[in-house]
């Protein structure tokens, strides 16, 4: 069992009234991990730690920051085989999963670093004599992020990359599903050198996480939020943002569309979407949840998909040759199965999947969907693909919009021009023609549309997001005033 403190000012802390609460291997129901359950207090005691901090570390010369990041990548990479160790028990994901969290995670700290001395400004013409008029980007302050499980180390370290990058200090509220690798990137942090209170880590109960979060947000001394999560609570994260008139970045739920035309490659269009789909059980913001298929392919792409989705079974993620692991919780399995069967009783197909067991559940194609089920709007954040078949291009983007989501899209043709037709008219933040809907890299400026939220993070895009355009003027020559 991991014991977990929080990491505030520097020093390894625990709940100032003692408490703590337990996150339960979702296979084998045994305690992994005991953390810290935050009081507000402890809130408050984050947020000052980072507010402390902020003149000595945006003091700092470009150089230093990108030296002590570049630092931090380094002792991410090496730490791989520890956040492995950490996550698996504590979110039932393939340890492959997390090696892919930490390579990119630590990607993320190193693409930080290059943009440090990225923050620039301009001159712009004035019309007033003798006046030189800058636009200046400055660090805002202190930073809240709000990391969610099920790509912790990526999303936790996404939430405070490029806020530390331009200049800002960072409170990383963790997930209750996986304090410890939510603290562990905090410890990486440290150990690199940043300083004492550059980066706090507060854990917290599930049951006080409404409380936890509204006291972070409206501490006076939290200049920006950033949220990744589902799109309820994000609604929920944007009103307390804006009652206190803080910017928010939110990073929301989705119900990405594959779109495949009818001369797509449909080999390659299947290989795309089985990871897409079923990669970390479909517990990824950007998963192929929907198959928006020309009528005359479809039968073939269906078949196709599922002889693949038969070959990867999931089981216990330290079950050897596992292809893929265990869902967070059995809730979400009882879920995601509550409603496949809704699917079935008004009229679906389901063309592959099984038995559930516990947290345990197989890829599942569900055809034959249609709006009066559940399942077509409702993200299933699960091993779960829905079919739907179309007569044209127009129909399948209209399909695909059909969704209060927008985050993630891919399109299938063998027409590069068509394809990208079709993808300037799918309503996305992201879209890759050929590709899967599950891509991310580092430099990316990465967000969604409509219900997936607003802003985005990655490289030169959150620059914007992380600080504070000022209007400096410098009067250079004599100023005649009408009075």
């Amino acid at each position: 069992m991991n014991e977990v403190s929080m990491l505030i000012g520097g020093q390894d802390r625990a709940a100032s009234n003692g408490a703590t609460f337990d996150r339960l291997d979702p296979v084998a129901g045994a305690v992994v991990s005991r953390a810290p359950a935050a009081t507000p207090e402890d809130a408050d005691a984050a947020v000052e730690a980072a507010a402390r901090a902020f003149p000595a570390w945006s003091a700092l010369t470009p150089s230093e920051r990108r030296a002590r990041l570049l630092k931090a990548a380094d002792i991410m990479d090496a730490r791989t085989g520890d956040f492995i160790a950490a996550g698996v028990p504590e979110t039932g994901a393939m340890a492959n999963w997390y090696g892919f969290n930490v390579h990119l995670a630590a990607n993320m700290l190193r693409e930080a670093a290059a943009m440090t001395t990225q923050i620039d400004g301009s001159v712009i013409p004035a019309d007033m004599p003798g006046n030189l008029a800058l636009a200046v980007r400055q660090p805002c302050g202190v930073v809240l992020g709000i990391a969610p499980w099920n790509a912790p180390v990526i999303l936790g370290t996404r939430a405070i990359a490029m806020p530390l990058a331009c200049g800002n200090t960072v409170v990383l509220k963790a997930s209750e599903v996986c304090p410890a690798v939510h603290r562990m990137i905090g410890t990486v942090l440290q150990e690199a050198g940043l300083g004492e209170g550059v980066v706090n880590v507060v854990t917290n109960a599930p049951e006080d996480a409404a409380v936890i979060v509204e006291r972070l947000i409206v501490h006076r001394a939290v200049r920006r939020v950033n949220f990744t999560g589902s799109t309820h609570v994000g609604r929920i994260i944007a009103m307390h943002a804006a009652k206190h008139l803080k910017p928010a970045l939110l990073e929301l739920g989705g119900k990405a569309p594959a779109l495949v035309l009818d001369d797509a490659d449909l080999d390659a269009a299947v290989e795309a979407i089985a990871f897409g789909a079923f990669f970390n059980q479909g517990q990824i913001c950007m998963s192929t949840e929907r198959i928006v298929a020309h009528r005359s392919i479809a039968d073939e792409l269906v078949e196709k998909l599922a002889a693949k989705a038969r070959t990867l079974v999931a089981m216990s993620p330290t079950t050897a040759g596992a292809k893929l692991g265990a869902l967070v919780d059995a809730k979400a399995a009882q879920r995601i199965a509550m409603l496949i069967e809704d699917a079935r009783s008004h009229g679906a197909k389901i063309r592959a999947g099984g038995p559930i067991d516990g947290a345990i559940m197989q890829p599942t194609i569900v055809d034959e969907i249609t709006r009066d089920m559940r399942l077509y709007a409702e993200e299933s954040f699960g091993p779960v693909v829905t079919v739907q078949r179309v007569e044209s291009d127009d129909e399948a983007v209209a399909v695909a919009n059909d969704s209060e989501f927008g985050l993630s899209a891919a399109v299938f043709s063998r027409d590069i021009a068509r394809a990208l037709n079709v993808a300037k008219r799918v309503e996305s933040g992201i879209c890759h023609i050929n590709g899967p809907t599950v891509h991310d890299e580092a430099q990316m400026p990465f967000g969604g549309v409509k219900g997936s939220g607003y802003g985005r993070f990655g490289s030169k895009a959150s620059i914007a997001e992380f600080t504070d355009l000022r209007w400096i003027t410098v009067q250079t020559g004599e100023r005649h005033y009408p009075i």
